[in-house]
């Protein structure tokens, strides 16, 4: 017995519509995000405000269209009704009961019981209908009323007078003008409504605006305490835990973690200079003996080289392990330091320019800036013939560009030459008693104050060293 096999549709059906919408879904939520993201405030203050404001002027519009749909309109139209039929009560006692020839008793009934001055015109034609007014409730109200109630030709005026409406209704021989307090026929308390919601609102905003700054003021504190600290710079004297619990909780948590690392700091600082005192009396004692020892001149020499190597390299690791970490914030003169930087360039016969632009004063740690600075334009002057040295300090930021016609380093070395005790072939950051930790040193005292150092192609031919560090 054959069977018959159905064939799926090429193309796809529903379903696979319905999965391909599933799944464009989420890029589609993610970019959306994205958007909102960019468009927002990137301060924690400014986006609490929102947080704050941006549900109450929802609620308040929904709220505020609910009243102007439903209840003003709704209000509106009872009151025009009830309007326009007082006026057609008025037009059917005039056509169907015994009357004065001026309507006098009617009138005065319009008048004393319902409020509405009426006047008999001449049957002339009704005026030309006016212009539309841009908020129409009432106009629209009264014309709806006026035709379902009257069915007459009619002619109304609610902008003429702010306070009274006019209606005139063309009848046999006649026109019947009926004014009418604008109060009779339109919700005119509204306004009340209004503007109790917004100054309650002003009020809500008022009282929401000052705490969420005591709320948020803790924050920048510690945001400005972990900045200063991370700068190499002391904490505000007067920092401590502020806020909410959570807030307290991350304050006191930073000043634990500061005191660990200044602990370990003053712990490895300290262990590394008693090593190095240790090994200094080592070294000093093998340099007496030498002294006091016999044999050949030429084996002494050698051996006291060696030990004043041994002595140069034992003070580079310490440098390097300290990281001047223990030197307090000060002012550094570039002015002066380019002058220094001039004279050293002469001893060396090298050609060296300098340019400063902004303020010559930054505020750093200055013998350790002081050794970063000489580190990288040591290198500089001891592989190169000119030298060129610009400082810019402005914006908060201190940008030193140092550039150089040496034989530069290879691009995919650039990284490689700020590892400890790391010596290139034909390395430009050691000379030949050198430890490879020269530019190890510079980039640890950059970081230390917040800022980096980076190695780049120099305009004139060789290396460009670019440091930037707050200030």
């Amino acid at each position: 017995m054959a069977t018959t096999q159905l064939e799926k549709p090429k193309g796809g059906g529903p379903s696979d519509l319905a999965m391909r919408t599933l799944k464009a879904m989420p890029r589609a939520w993610n970019r959306f995000w994205r958007l909102v993201a960019l468009y927002m405030p990137k301060r924690l203050y400014a986006r609490s405000l929102i947080i704050v404001i941006a549900p109450m002027i929802l609620l308040q519009s929904v709220v505020a269209f609910v009243f102007m749909e439903r209840h003003w309109q709704t209000v509106t139209q009872r009151l025009s009704q009830a309007t326009i039929a007082d006026i057609a009560a008025i037009i059917d006692m005039m056509e169907t009961y015994p009357h004065d020839a001026d309507y006098a008793n009617i009138i005065r009934i319009a008048q004393d019981r319902m409020q509405l001055k009426v006047d008999l015109l001449p049957p002339d034609p009704l005026p030309p209908p006016g212009p539309k007014p841009f908020f129409s409730i009432l106009d629209t109200a009264l014309s709806s009323e006026i035709t379902r109630q009257i069915n007459r030709p009619f002619w109304i005026d609610t902008v003429g007078n702010s306070n009274i409406v006019e209606v005139r209704v063309q009848l046999e021989g006649k026109v019947l003008r009926v004014f009418v307090r604008r109060s009779q026929a339109y919700a005119s308390n509204t306004h009340i409504f209004l503007i109790w919601m917004v100054g309650t609102s002003l009020v809500l905003l008022m009282i929401a605006i000052p705490f969420l700054r005591n709320q948020i003021r803790p924050i920048l504190t510690l945001a400005e305490a972990a900045e200063s600290f991370g700068k190499g710079r002391p904490m505000p004297r007067d920092f401590r835990p502020r806020g909410a619990e959570e807030v307290r909780r991350a304050g006191f948590a930073f000043i634990q973690m500061r005191e660990r690392i200044e602990r370990q700091i003053e712990q490895r600082t300290a262990m590394l200079t008693g090593v190095s005192h240790d090994l200094r009396t080592i070294l000093t004692r093998f340099k007496l003996q030498l002294a006091l020892a016999g044999g050949k001149s030429e084996t002494k020499a050698a051996l006291n080289q060696d030990i004043d190597d041994m002595q140069s390299m034992l003070e580079g690791y310490l440098s390097f392990a300290r990281g001047e970490a223990a030197e307090d914030t000060g002012r550094f003169d570039l002015e002066n330091y380019f002058q220094k930087l001039g004279e050293e360039a002469r001893l060396r016969k090298c050609k060296l320019s300098t340019a400063l632009a902004g303020d010559p004063t930054v505020h750093v740690r200055p013998n350790a800036f002081a050794r970063l600075l000489s580190n990288v334009i040591g290198n500089a002057f001891r592989y190169a013939k000119t030298v060129e040295v610009h400082a810019n300090h402005g914006g908060g930021s201190l940008t030193v560009t140092i550039d150089d016609d040496g034989p530069g380093i290879a691009p995919e070395k650039r990284e490689e030459v700020f590892k400890p005790f790391l010596r290139l072939d034909e390395a430009r950051n050691l000379d030949a008693s050198g430890t490879g930790l020269g530019l190890s040193i510079a980039r640890d005292i950059a970081r230390s104050h917040g800022g980096d150092i980076s190695l780049e192609d120099s305009p004139l031919g060789g290396l460009r060293a670019v440091i930037q560090v707050p200030a």
